[in-house]
């Protein structure tokens, strides 16, 4: 019945992505193509002899975990298509190194290629953090939020497993009545009665609407204990920043717009915040997780410094990319990271967002203020073909 029902409203659900689809650029007329690479070597890699790669070793050591499960014939779909069981192979040979030889298990084993987006290799990289709030476990007139988890009624689907000439994306609905419609909103999950589990209830909606940005948390519970939240789902709608909601309505001045001095703003602005907040329609659901850190979307827990969010439909999750750029306070970041995360503005071929760690306010600040320009390398397998891609542009 759900099939059939899909089958009916497909047409009106994809009648805005069709005419986006019509109005771009067939493959076979682009002069060249979106994502290119330009291949290099290690000593073009500024800094690498340099690095402390022993920080990064347990961080490469999470994606071999997670692509050693995965069992599609590339890593993601990623414009680079990188073969999953040559680089299962690459994980085999990586655990028999000791880490005191890492560096020259990636100068054996990888060709680094400098990543050209819409023709050039710079690109915009910020920071996001985990995120600390207060929570319970039950209600209270102090704890009176709800951190809500995926809802039943939650339904996904891609377009293109009832038609193949539909474009391959994620679309999200739920059933009314006889007809499959957009999800709620965050204005009317906020503002309506909501039918989804809450896995624990927070002492402020800022809080929680903050972790919704940085896509996990550190839950101090009111027992004394912590436990960590991960994400789960979203809504599908569109994302839209809140610094981007403060600035439009002239409620911050320019240059005034770090999570930081936002955070403030909605704490110290209450009922025209809870308003602005919800100009945000995507809403992401949470569910409570026991690792070591806060999960990515490459399955695994994020490492302080050495994870970066990509945009995974050109970079594919888990391989190893040589980030150049600054940090807050114009410091040289140069050094190895793992693509492990996505986020919802993080939209490019060349765009990344670092993963700085996990604390309280005082990290919020550093994370908040980097918006920085840079360039990254990916390091791919030696044996890994690459159709189309390669460049002499920088």
């Amino acid at each position: 019945m759900l099939k059939k029902l899909l089958q009916l409203t497909l047409v009106s659900l994809l009648f805005s992505a069709c005419s986006e689809e019509q109005k771009s650029v067939s493959p076979q007329t682009q002069e060249k193509p979106e994502l290119q690479l330009q291949q290099a070597s290690f000593r073009e890699l500024n800094g690498f002899s340099q690095d402390n790669l022993t920080e990064a070793f347990h961080a490469f050591e999470l994606s071999c975990n997670a692509i050693d499960k995965i069992k599609t014939p590339y890593l993601g779909t990623a414009e680079i298509k990188v073969p999953t069981k040559e680089y299962q192979k690459v994980c085999a040979r990586f655990r028999k190194t000791p880490p005191k030889n890492f560096r020259t298990f990636l100068e054996q084993t990888f060709q680094p290629y400098l990543v050209v987006f819409q023709g050039s290799s710079k690109g915009k990289f910020t920071s996001y953090y985990e995120a600390a709030l207060h929570a319970s476990r039950t209600p209270s007139e102090r704890y009176k939020y709800p951190i809500y988890g995926k809802p039943d009624d939650l339904i996904e689907f891609n377009p293109r497993d009832f038609d193949p000439e539909m474009p391959s994306r994620r679309l999200v609905g739920r059933v009314e009545g006889q007809k499959l419609v957009p999800y709620y909103t965050r204005r009317e999950i906020v503002s309506g009665t909501f039918d989804a589990p809450v896995i624990l209830w927070a002492d402020s909606y800022v809080d929680i609407y903050v972790m919704q940005i940085q896509g996990s948390a550190v839950a101090r519970l009111d027992d004394g204990s912590d436990v960590r939240i991960g994400f789960a789902d979203t809504n599908g709608r569109e994302f839209k920043g809140i610094g981007s909601i403060l600035l439009e309505n002239k409620l911050i001045p320019p240059g005034q717009a770090s999570m930081g001095n936002i955070k403030r703003w909605l704490k110290e602005n209450a009922a025209a915040a809870l308003d602005h907040m919800n100009d945000n329609k995507r809403y992401v659901f949470h569910r409570l997780v026991d690792a070591e850190g806060p999960i990515g979307a490459l399955g695994v827990p994020l490492t302080a410094g050495r994870s970066l969010a990509v945009d995974k439909r050109y970079i594919p999750l888990g391989v190893p990319l040589w980030l150049e750029t600054t940090g807050p306070h114009h410091e040289k970041i140069e050094k190895l990271v793992m693509a492990q995360d996505i986020g919802g503005a993080i939209k490019g071929g060349v765009r990344g967002d670092y993963f700085w760690g996990s604390g309280d306010d005082s990290v919020l600040e550093l994370a908040g203020k980097m918006n920085s320009k840079g360039r990254y390398f990916i390091l791919l397998p030696k044996n890994v073909q690459l159709q189309g891609l390669m460049t002499n542009e920088r």
